[in-house]
């Protein structure tokens, strides 16, 4: 890429996130003026967020192997074997990602009175 056109396309975006900082801010302040409550600007926090990416990160790094072992010792192409199994083990671990947070979720539940 020419180093030409990253100077404007790097302007513009600048241009932008000043503009959608400007206007967020005038958003909450209107919300603050207005009595809102101010826990609407809390976002909540995903506790099983680290897991999640540790899991698929392992995951890609199975396929990787798995992929450079089944491209060495068997007939399928390089191409073939390192995206399915990438595909496939990065799956798998959101998979088994969505079964632990399911689990997790289940304990934290407050008991009904």
């Amino acid at each position: 890429m020419e180093a030409g056109i990253l100077v404007p396309i790097s302007f513009f975006a600048l241009i932008f996130g000043i503009v959608y900082l400007v206007i967020r801010k005038k958003e909450r302040t209107l919300l603050i003026q207005r009595g809102a409550d101010a826990s609407v600007f809390e976002s909540k926090r995903n506790e099983t967020g680290n897991l999640k990416w540790g899991l698929l990160f392992l995951g890609i790094g199975l396929g990787i192997l798995l992929g450079r072992i089944f491209a060495a010792y068997t007939c399928l192409g390089e191409e073939a074997s390192y995206f399915s199994l990438i595909c496939l083990f990065g799956g798998l671990s959101l998979v088994v990602y969505h079964v632990i947070a399911r689990r997790i979720e289940k304990q934290n539940i407050p008991p009904k009175m």
